[in-house]
């Protein structure tokens, strides 16, 4: 399960950086009303804060056809810790918004809402649309899917991947042939949206099995920005793919000999340890990465999972409580809690988290569930 987490990890850092190369454009102030700005901050923060009735005024700004895209765009990035049929249906009336960082901000709702077999079936039929961001928006947010996962949509998947690499070898080739697999990148570029287009082009290509292009396309990254912790996680999933167990860990060890107090760099080290079933030095690792970064959730989650697999319950039930405390929205901590006090038998604290999640978000799937 922490491959997969890995997997997710990469997946959505990168079309956070996709999204990046939109926002990037959008430069210009929000400029609505003062009593619309005061509503929607409300809004914001009770969502973020993960107060009552935060699912509530979360939908209520959603359903508004007066927002600015960029207000949009941020609403949808809280959307999946408050599911519900509701929030799902203001995510896939979205997919096709006039604007382009609605449509990513909505397609990574979508993402986070449903799990990998659903996310197919609704965003499968994207990769025909006739806008090519779209399709490309698509393709990246199905990249993780397996070919069972991706279903009937495999074909299509594949299809519109071909055609986003070229589009990317060309974007950064500055006028090369597209079957020129990124010897040269584009001087007029901004770094962080070329890096951007640089990472999805590498990850486009080690999902084709085009390893060597996708090791120079990496190398490249690497040259301009050392510690680009989401091209390290790639070049590491290179080398495993390659059969090169021993490169990875060398090359992981090399990175965190330069950048010690690299927290993210603790976490991928951590993660790569519990793939390669070697728990007890992927403890000392996550460990080490939480030390570096309390605040991070993605960080002490993956901890508490490990705990978990080998047996520390209770600190890993201590470990989801202080996400739940430092960050009360966390649905994802706050279900994994409740799951591992109802294996302890601790059913009056589920029904504490129960109820919270109740006051937060009525229409909770797991609270309509209940115990």
């Amino acid at each position: 399960m922490l491959k997969l987490q890995r997997l997710m990890i990469v997946c959505l850092a990168l079309l956070a950086l996709a999204a990046a190369v939109v926002v990037w454009r959008h430069s210009g102030p929000l400029q609505a009303p003062t009593v619309q700005q005061e509503i929607f901050g409300k809004a914001l923060r009770q969502a973020r804060n993960g107060e009552a009735g935060a699912a509530r005024v979360l939908y209520q700004q959603l359903a508004r056809d007066d927002l600015l895209p960029t207000q949009r765009a941020v609403l949808y990035g809280l959307l999946a810790d408050y599911p519900s049929p509701r929030a799902l249906k203001l995510a896939r009336a979205d997919l096709h918004h006039d604007d382009p960082e609605v449509r990513q901000a909505a397609i990574n709702a979508v993402v986070g809402l449903v799990p990998a077999a659903q996310r197919s079936l609704i965003l499968g039929p994207l990769l025909d649309d006739p806008l090519a961001n779209l399709r490309y928006a698509a393709a990246t947010a199905m990249l993780d899917l397996s070919p069972d996962e991706a279903g009937l949509y495999f074909g299509p998947l594949d299809k519109a991947l071909d055609e986003y690499r070229q589009v990317l070898v060309s974007q950064s080739a500055s006028g090369s042939a597209a079957d020129d697999t990124a010897d040269r990148t584009s001087a007029s570029a901004e770094a962080g949206p070329d890096l951007a287009r640089q990472l999805l082009l590498a990850q486009i290509l080690i999902h084709q099995g085009d390893r060597a292009n996708a090791g120079t396309v990496l190398k490249r990254v690497l040259t301009r920005q050392p510690d680009n912790v989401h091209a390290i996680a790639l070049q590491v999933r290179l080398l495993d793919q390659q059969g090169n167990a021993d490169g990875a860990r060398q090359w992981l060890a090399e990175q965190l000999r330069q950048y010690p107090q690299s927290a993210a760099l603790q976490h991928e080290l951590g993660l790569w340890l519990v793939d390669h079933k070697q728990d007890e030095y992927a403890l000392l690792a996550l460990t080490r990465a939480v030390e570096l970064a309390p605040d991070n959730s993605t960080f002490r989650y993956s901890l508490a999972m490990t705990l978990h697999a080998m047996e520390q319950v209770d600190a890993a039930q201590r470990q989801l409580q202080e996400i739940v405390q430092r960050h009360p929205q966390d649905r994802r901590a706050r279900v994994l809690l409740i799951n591992y006090w109802k294996e302890t038998g601790q059913l009056q604290n589920v029904q504490v988290l129960l109820a919270q999640l109740e006051q937060q978000n009525p229409d909770d799937p797991l609270v309509q569930q209940g115990l």
